[in-house]
């Protein structure tokens, strides 16, 4: 028998409470938070994620967009009585699926299992990447170089992991942008060049950062050193 799916539930306590009720009738292992920050700093650990969209500390927008950001974690969004507004917000803001209080208990497992299905079939996506001497841990969202902590925002740390996950390959601006600042497009996309012309700064070297031009970003190699792909295994290739 496969194990029980582990929820987390996130909505104001009484919400959380009334939803894991009826949740418990089919067979997850459910635990609850009653706050953006609490589900932010418990959520490593389950399988799923039911978000509500109106919590007392954070927006639940914001809330998705980090978790999001982390990693593959299944999130429903919970969107109450919400609009169509809402319900797209939520999709972009990484929500894999969004229910209303509409939702019948049938139709919400059938959606649980459904969003299951495409999870457990995405790639896993690493916790730490190495490429040396460049060191990326997503947990922490720490950036090494040479041993060295290299201090960075939290957009350019997404970029940067975004990029390395994709070594060997050109990303494009807008996936970048679609992947680091969710449903926020810039009128112009001049943001993504601040950032990385931040990024550059900070390690040192533009050349970890190859701009390809009129498509967008690829991650490259620092000054003299060989050029890298995600799995961490190096090559080198001409300069030119």
């Amino acid at each position: 028998m496969p194990d029980a799916t582990k929820v987390l539930v996130v909505a104001q306590p009484a919400a959380a409470a009334a939803f894991a009720k009826d949740v418990n009738r089919r067979r997850y292992v459910i635990r609850t938070a009653g706050s953006g920050a609490e589900a932010l700093n418990g959520h490593r650990d389950v399988d799923l994620i039911v978000l509500g969209l109106e919590l007392p500390d954070i927006d639940g927008l914001e809330v998705c967009r980090s978790i999001r950001a982390e990693g593959g974690t299944a999130i429903i969004a919970w969107a109450g009585q919400g609009d169509e507004l809402e319900r797209i917000l939520a999709l972009k803001a990484g929500a894999d699926d969004c229910i209303t209080a509409a939702c019948g208990w049938r139709e919400f497992v059938a959606r649980v299992e459904a969003v299951m299905r495409r999870v457990r079939a995405r790639p896993a996506v690493p916790e730490t990447i190495s490429l040396p001497p460049l060191r990326l841990d997503r947990v922490t969202r720490d950036v090494r170089l040479r041993d060295q902590g290299i201090d960075v925002t939290s957009k350019e740390f997404d970029l940067l992991y975004t990029l390395a996950a994709n070594a060997g390959k050109v990303v494009s601006r807008r996936e970048l942008m679609t992947t680091v600042w969710g449903d926020q497009w810039a009128t112009t996309s001049r943001t993504i060049d601040t950032h990385v012309s931040s990024l550059r700064a900070k390690l040192g070297c533009g050349q970890w950062i190859v701009t390809v031009r009129g498509v967008g970003y690829q991650f490259g190699r620092g000054c003299d050193e060989p050029a890298a792909t995600a799995d961490g295994v190096a090559s080198r290739r001409s300069s030119g």
